[in-house]
C-alpha cells in the first residue's frame, strides 16, 4: 500500500489562532483524495504553531538564559496539541493513538490516517515525519508549511533570494546547517535533512494553504513547491 508521509506545520493548523476554514478545507480534501485511492494510507506529523511559539516566548521573557531542553518541550506539547486536534478532525479514518515516539516498536497504524506529534528535545516535528516514513517504509515526506518554495535566502530579509525548484541534499544541508536550535525557522530542519539524506528520502517543501496545489502533490501531478534530495 502506498504511504505518504505529511509534516503540517503548525504555521498552518494554527498560525496564531486555530484556521478553522484551513481545517474544514483539508478535511474535505483528503477524504475525497483517500476515496478515489483506496491502496493509499497517510502520516500526519503536526507541528506546533502559535502555542509553541507564544508559550517559549513567555519562557524567554521571564528567563532568558532558559534551558534550551525546556524551550523545546514547551514546543513539543504544543504539537501534541495539534496532533489531538488533526486526530479528531480526521477520526472516522485515524483509529489509532497519536504517536508521541516514533521509534516505539508496539505503535500501530491500523486506520488509512495516522497522526503524531513531537517527540523528544534536539529536532522538529520535521525529524519525527522522517522516522515514521522510515518506521513504515515511505519514501516522500511532503512539508507543508505557509511557504511556497526554498529560497536561497530569507526572502524577508534578503530582497535578492531567489525560489528554488530543485535541490540536492548536499546543497541544502549546506544552506540549513547541521544544528538544531529551539524555535529555528528553517524550509526542513537540520537533524531530519541528515537522516532524510541517509535514506535517499525525497521530501516535497511546499505552502499548505494552497489546498489544490496539496492535492496535486498527492496525485503526483504538476505542482508548486521545492523537490529536496532529487
Amino acid at each position: 500500500m502506498k504511504l505518504t508521509v505529511l509534516s503540517v506545520g503548525g504555521s498552518i493548523i494554527s498560525p496564531d489562532k486555530v484556521d478553522y476554514d484551513f481545517l474544514s478545507s483539508f478535511r474535505s480534501m483528503i477524504i475525497s483524495h483517500l476515496e478515489s485511492h483506496q491502496d493509499e494510507r497517510l502520516i500526519f506529523v503536526a507541528g506546533g504553531g502559535a502555542p509553541a511559539r507564544i508559550y517559549q516566548d513567555a519562557l524567554r521573557r521571564i528567563m532568558p538564559d532558559a534551558d534550551p531542553e525546556l524551550q523545546d518541550m514547551l514546543g513539543i506539547k504544543a504539537t501534541h496539541l495539534n496532533a489531538m486536534l488533526l486526530k479528531a478532525v480526521f477520526s472516522d479514518f485515524c483509529t489509532d493513538d497519536i504517536v508521541t515516539d516514533p521509534t516505539d516498536e508496539s505503535v500501530s497504524f491500523s486506520g488509512r490516517i495516522l497522526v503524531a506529534g513531537g517527540w523528544k528535545p534536539g529536532f522538529s516535528t520535521d525529524t519525527d515525519a522522517v522516522y515514521l516514513a522510515r518506521r513504515f517504509g515511505g519514501k516522500k515526506v511532503v512539508n507543508l508549511s505557509n511557504i511556497k518554495k526554498v529560497y536561497t535566502a530569507d526572502p524577508k530579509k534578503d530582497p535578492n533570494a531567489k525560489p528554488i525548484d530543485r535541490i540536492s541534499w548536499k546543497d541544502f544541508r549546506a544552506m540549513v546547517g547541521d544544528e538544531w536550535n529551539p524555535g529555528l525557522n528553517a524550509p526542513f530542519d537540520p537533524i531530519a535533512s541528515k537522516l532524510a539524506d541517509e535514506d535517499n528520502m525525497i521530501v516535497i517543501a511546499a505552502d499548505g494553504r494552497n489546498i489544490e496545489n496539496t492535492k496535486a502533490i498527492l496525485e503526483e501531478k504538476p505542482f508548486e513547491g521545492t523537490i529536496i534530495g532529487a
